[in-house]
């Protein structure tokens, strides 16, 4: 059965309910930690070999075979496969046809959108196929808070629309940063943008950050340097892509501001969060720089960017680095 996003954690807080789960998409981190969400209600302890088999791609042609085998101390079994594709689909069926209540669990992050194996488990009614793509806006926001809130933890509004922003779109990546703040928060007090910032101002954030900043002021070697910085640590081509949108609609905010009679420190004051110190002086030189225009165009293009990063095979990382250079050249590079 597809599940659809709003019934997933329902879904996912009843797994004793389901035969089995197919984890598919392109966040392997997310596919990873809703896996292991699933594991701990089966079994008290993951690693208990009694009752949790791990197949990895060598170990497929077993598939059935333990599937349908009785535990030596009673309790139901999990199978968890990792790597799966569209061969194992036959052994697969029969092992759910089976008179078994062991449950099976499928980590599937290449699995194609036209995969027999996800066509047929969709038809199932007890196998939970569950869409595993990375997050973003809105749903990022809700995930942020929702780890947050099972902490404890109280991140303040600028905070948190900061972090939405830089955290790049992998799970594993986003629940190693949030798991550094928690430890760094204080009990009494929420988590301030300064907080955040200081936790992880270093990481590929702040790269990012001093990429889409130097390049929208038309520093092209620091830009260059900082984007090679960012990748080296890991940044994705479509995190890339955010960054730029995220530095230009900063930009456009404060040109519109202007444009309306505000002087620039009355334009800047409106900023949420606010400006950071360190890319200051870069900010308000882009700001003279930039009309809103050709922000505007720029804002286009880059979302262009970021859903040709998107396509299988495209060169993402050649296109991300050539937008730099692009942003770099300022507004003449937008112009009709």
């Amino acid at each position: 059965m597809k599940i659809e996003p709003r019934r997933t954690e329902h879904v996912l807080s009843d797994a004793l309910a389901w035969r089995g789960f197919v984890f598919h998409g392109e966040d392997h981190g997310l596919i990873r930690e809703r896996a292991i969400k699933v594991a701990g209600q089966v079994v008290p302890d993951k690693d208990d070999p009694f009752r949790v088999v791990e197949l990895d791609r060598e170990g497929h042609a077993r598939l059935e075979e333990e599937a349908t085998a009785l535990s030596l101390i009673g309790g139901r079994r999990l199978i968890w496969v990792r790597d799966v594709q569209d061969h194992i689909l036959p052994m697969l069926e029969r092992a759910l046809d089976g008179a078994s209540d062991n449950i099976i669990l499928l980590e599937a992050p290449g699995l194609a959108s036209r995969s027999k194996l996800r066509s047929a488990m969709e038809k199932r009614q007890d196998v939970a196929v569950i869409a595993c793509y990375p997050e973003e806006g809105r749903s990022l926001s809700v995930a942020l808070r929702t780890m947050f809130d099972a902490a404890q933890v109280r991140v303040d509004r600028d905070a948190m629309a900061w972090l939405s922003s830089v955290l790049p779109a992998d799970r594993a990546v986003i629940r190693q940063e949030v798991e550094k703040l928690i430890l760094y928060a204080e009990p009494s007090a929420p988590l301030s943008l300064d907080d955040v910032q200081l936790c992880i101002g270093d990481t590929r954030a702040e790269s990012l950050s001093n990429a889409t900043s130097s390049a929208l002021a038309g520093e092209r070697a620091q830009a260059d340097a900082a984007i090679e910085r960012a990748i080296a640590d890991g940044a994705a081509p479509v995190a890339i892509a955010r960054a730029c949108s995220y530095a230009l609609l900063r930009v456009l905010t404060v040109r519109h501001a202007m444009d309306e009679g505000a002087s620039p420190s009355e334009a800047e004051r409106g900023l949420r969060p606010p400006l950071f110190f360190k890319v200051a002086d870069l900010f308000r030189t882009a700001v003279r720089r930039w009309d809103s225009a050709a922000l505007l165009a720029a804002c286009s293009a880059t979302q262009e960017l970021e859903l040709a990063c998107k396509q299988t095979g495209a060169p993402d990382f050649a296109l991300a680095r050539r937008h730099i250079a692009r942003l770099c050249f300022g507004p003449r590079a937008f112009s009709a």
